[in-house]
């Protein structure tokens, strides 16, 4: 296995794992679903999973990763605005 292919299989277990520790700390009421941290959690996680299951081949999984990141950017921006929105005067 080169460096490369070993940093690969890294970045997809180090994205699991960013995504499982969102979840976790969503259900146990230590952040918030819309909170900054759950979201870019979920956007760098999903965008990890898309290297690694692109690289593989693992085309579904890939583009559920895409449609995942994209909703977490989505929903960033929202809150973003939203709470522009909030203070302005």
């Amino acid at each position: 296995m080169s460096v490369f292919e070993i940093a690969i299989e890294v970045i997809g277990w180090l994205a699991a794992a960013l995504i499982l520790a969102s979840y976790v700390l969503l259900s146990l009421g230590k952040i918030e679903a819309r909170g900054y941290l759950y979201q870019w959690m979920n956007v760098i996680g999903a965008s990890g999973f898309v290297l690694n299951s692109g690289y593989n081949g693992a085309l579904p999984s890939a583009g559920l990763n895409i449609v995942w990141a994209g909703m977490g950017v989505f929903t960033l921006w929202s809150v973003w605005r939203a709470r522009q929105t909030a203070t302005a005067p």
